[in-house]
């Protein structure tokens, strides 16, 4: 669960593209569902938003569970990330987590000199009633394009999919706290989504995390782009060990 909130989550790349979203501030609400058969309940809730200054823009994403889910494995997320307002790239990440008794802080500093993406990320961690904190450091480098958890969604709707042809791939960097990993975008492209009643035009992509360059990292994750100007990501859908997760989108502020 903890991976679809930070993808919200979702999502991404195709460089040789022209941007076609323009950004504004603004605030995106999603309800994460839970389905088993024929269960279906909502197990959390989401919130992002986008502030803008003067060079960047700064992204927010709180993610919690549900009252009734608390008893099960309790979440209460903040991704926060600082992108680049000329092609939202991040150079600041930043992921607080309060996660089934358990508390995780990351904080990734990047800098890219040319083609090379250098990461420092500071990660503190406390395990389930435990006093101590432990800190951490790590360096992380990739080469080519790099996003994080949260500024991927924004880099995601700035793609002009309508210059892109069904079945088109792409591969790029992504920094998590501890690793860098490669995630893998798949363009399906035009699907009708019916979404609490209403029917919407989407564009419907497929992302796969490899870490060490083939070892899977999670779930396959479906993603659901309305194909509007906004191209707000309208629908995420993963596999869980039970079950299967959904976040859908349920407005703007």
């Amino acid at each position: 669960m903890k991976r679809l909130y930070s993808i919200l989550i979702l999502a991404f790349f195709f460089l040789q593209s022209v941007a076609v979203t323009r950004f504004e501030e603004e605030t995106l609400n999603y309800k994460v569902m839970f389905k088993w058969g024929l269960v279906q309940k909502q197990a959390g809730r989401a919130t992002l938003k986008l502030k803008s200054s003067p060079d960047a823009f700064v992204a927010t994403l709180y993610a919690r569970s549900e009252s009734w889910a608390d008893h099960f494995y309790s979440l209460r997320d903040t991704l926060i990330s600082t992108m680049s307002k000329t092609d939202m790239l991040p150079s600041r990440y930043e992921r607080i987590a309060h996660e089934g008794g358990r508390y995780a802080r990351d904080i990734i500093t990047i800098n890219r000199a040319g083609n090379v993406f250098t990461g420092e990320s500071v990660r503190y961690r406390r395990k389930k009633n435990d006093s101590h904190t432990t800190k951490s450091q790590i360096t992380l480098s990739a080469e080519g394009p790099t996003v994080d958890l949260l500024s991927v969604f924004y880099y995601l709707r700035a793609i002009d999919f309508g210059r892109i042809k069904p079945g088109y791939t792409k591969t790029i960097n992504i920094f998590s706290g501890k690793r860098k990993e490669y995630l893998k975008i798949k363009y399906h492209g035009i699907d009708v989504l019916e979404l609490d009643g209403k029917k919407y035009q989407t564009y419907r992509i497929s992302f796969t995390f490899t870490a060490d360059g083939s070892k899977k990292s999670s779930d396959d994750i479906d993603t659901w782009i309305w194909t509007n100007s906004s191209h707000i990501p309208l629908k995420l859908e993963g596999k869980l060990k039970v079950g299967r997760i959904r976040c859908l989108y349920t407005g703007n502020v």
